[in-house]
């Protein structure tokens, strides 16, 4: 079976992903990368040479091979990529075509009633809605964007990024977070130090926990805009002794905190198209806090049973949870060994690629079968109830 995934640029998001398609297919399957990577994201450690993956194709040096290996594919996944015109003739043919898609009304839903923008979403998505195209879902309010556009009917399907699955042995990985949790509580916060991820929210927390006189400390992994402001808050908190501040971490390294660690706190708000750092808490046995607005949260997260949700983006509601769960550390435990089984069991990228393959094999066949959860499963219509206005969540 000949596949081919199309996307802007391969990262470590991706590779597991391509990995597992390539070690089954071989040769028949490529990587179609249409420009390079910004240098903002080689320097947060995003950086991967290319050339010395042995399946991707840059269009950009070899667009002939590339615009030929799309149009034999058997099946095509076509991610995020300003060159849309590589594959669009072929999305009216009788082949097999998963689109791959964030949000596209991330910052309000009522930009759908744009005529403009309805013309431009007809021209690259309306117009194949009986066509054998089919909608990956990074993220769990994708399906809600696309429905009020008609888009993509019954075709919707849940989907996501993969980055690397580590596999333990459950007891000992446990028994090393006991290890060095002995003391006190260990929590991490790891992401960009900008607005829409909220680490304000960490330094304000930890003020709360150390006014109720809670033993615990927080790894903040991250570097940004915010670090000064971040950095000052804690000095006026007087928390130095409860953070340890480690900048911009490698992913592998940002990893090894988290093994580490009994919680894993993710405060991005709506505008996080899916949070990759929620797959990688969880794979490393952290009960995941997390903001349900944003894209990876409500796939990944059964609330209370492998993680906690809180709703709506507050401060307060965030607060709420951290606190219900350090007054109940019983619980952490039984939720961050839930979370690493939803990983290592289902949200990794060899389970993806399976079922994305499986999936083309009984399209061919002629009937379509949905797993019951997980990649490739039906997305449901959830509903985005937050309004933005003049700048300001409502």
């Amino acid at each position: 079976m000949r596949t081919v995934f199309v996307s802007n640029y391969i990262n470590h998001h991706q590779i597991p992903f391509s990995d597992a398609l390539y070690k089954r297919l071989g040769e028949d399957y490529h990587f179609i990368q249409t420009e390079p990577m910004e240098e903002e994201r080689r320097q947060m450690g995003w950086h991967t040479d290319a050339n010395k993956l042995p399946y991707v194709v840059c269009s950009y040096e070899q667009e002939q091979r590339a615009r030929k290996l799309i149009a034999e594919a058997d099946l095509l996944l076509a991610g995020w990529t300003g060159r849309t015109d590589l594959f669009m003739d072929r999305l009216g043919e009788d082949k097999l075509t998963l689109r791959i898609s964030e949000r596209i009304y991330r910052e309000g839903q009522w930009k759908a009633i744009s005529p403009r923008g309805l013309l431009d979403k007809y021209r690259e998505h309306i117009r194949f809605r009986k066509a054998p195209v089919y909608l990956l879902c990074a993220g769990a309010y994708v399906a809600s964007d696309f429905s009020l556009i008609g888009a993509y009917p019954q075709k919707k399907l849940k989907f996501g990024y993969f980055p690397p699955l580590r596999r333990y042995e459950e007891d000992e990985l446990f028994e090393k977070k006991r290890r060095f949790c002995r003391e006190e509580i260990q929590m991490v916060w790891a992401g960009r130090l900008i607005p829409l991820k909220h680490p304000e929210y960490v330094t304000q927390i930890a003020g709360e926990l150390k006014r109720m006189g809670y033993r615990f400390h927080i790894h903040l992994i991250g570097g940004g805009p915010m670090e000064e402001t971040i950095e000052e808050k804690i000095k006026e908190g007087g928390l130095e002794s409860r953070f340890t501040r480690y900048g911009v971490l490698p992913p592998d390294q940002v990893r090894d905190v988290m093994e580490q660690c009994q919680i894993h706190l993710f405060t991005s708000n709506y505008l996080e198209g899916w949070g990759a750092v929620v797959n990688e808490a969880m794979n490393s046995g952290c009960c995941v806090i997390a903001n349900a607005q944003t894209g990876a949260a409500p796939f990944l997260i059964r609330d209370k049973e492998n993680g906690l949700l809180y709703a709506d983006g507050s401060y307060k509601t965030f607060s709420d949870c951290v606190k219900r769960l350090v007054k109940a550390p019983e619980q952490i435990e039984r939720m961050g060994r839930n979370a690493y089984r939803t990983i290592s069991e289902e949200w990794n990228a060899q389970h993806a690629a399976e079922e994305c393959l499986r999936f083309y094999e009984n399209w061919k066949a002629g009937r379509i079968s949905l797993p019951e959860s997980g990649p490739l499963s039906a997305a449901q219509n959830l509903p985005a109830r937050w309004k933005y206005r003049e700048g300001k969540l409502e």
